[in-house]
């Protein structure tokens, strides 16, 4: 299940021998059940989830204005797969407590886009002489022939956009859970930036 919370920064404890810590600060506000799909009607069993109600109702989109008829509406949404689907029911609120047990999860989120960088900074190419008398310095260097086919072929390490994608960090440790203020606290950074939203998953492939 795909748990929707907000990432707040970072900060650092301190642990028994006194080595610091870095962790990642989340907000996790417990989930509504939205809707509850299933295999006879839908094709598949699934749960929907909404988070943060703190959008109004006129800043929503009609035909999503139309699937919070008995729910107040929440700014994001997210589908799940669950197989025990009779578990729940629309409405029902999901807190960060569905992790107590566990000790590693999965993060999804964007990743800061960092713009149009050359292939230094996006891909750690070497450059070339620092010297005065060359022309070549922090180029990508040729990437075309003369002979057969004549043409730069697709799928070469260029210039281009950098940052803004879609990245899952696995198997990051629970430091902490406060049910009292929704925050969970993560060992390690996660993807996104301060206020950015990520996607909370059970450890698919758990270490000892």
């Amino acid at each position: 299940m795909r748990f929707i919370a907000k990432k707040k920064g970072m900060t650092q404890f301190f642990d028994d021998k006194g080595k610091a810590i870095a962790c990642s600060v989340i907000l996790a506000e417990p989930n509504v059940v939205v809707q509850i799909k299933k295999r006879e009607k839908d094709g598949y069993n699934a749960l929907q989830l909404g988070a943060f109600a703190d959008i109004k109702e006129k800043n929503i989109k009609k035909p999503v204005r139309g699937h919070f008829k008995e729910l107040p509406p929440c700014r994001y949404l997210t589908e799940s797969k669950v197989e025990n689907v009779e578990e729940y029911q629309v409405g029902q609120k999901i807190d960060i407590g569905y992790f107590s047990n566990e000790k590693f999860i999965d993060i999804e989120g964007i990743s800061k886009g960092k713009g149009y960088q050359g292939v230094m900074k996006l891909y750690g190419f070497k450059g070339g002489p620092k010297s005065h008398g060359s022309g070549f310095h922090r180029h990508a260097g040729s990437t075309g022939m003369r002979s057969t086919p004549g043409r730069c072929l697709p799928g070469g390490k260029r210039a281009g956009r950098m940052g803004g994608d879609r990245i899952t960090v696995q198997n990051l440790e629970i430091f902490l859970i406060d049910k009292e203020n929704n925050l969970l606290i993560v060992r390690g950074a996660i993807p996104g930036c301060c206020e950015g939203v990520v996607y909370i998953k059970k450890a698919k492939k758990k270490r000892g």
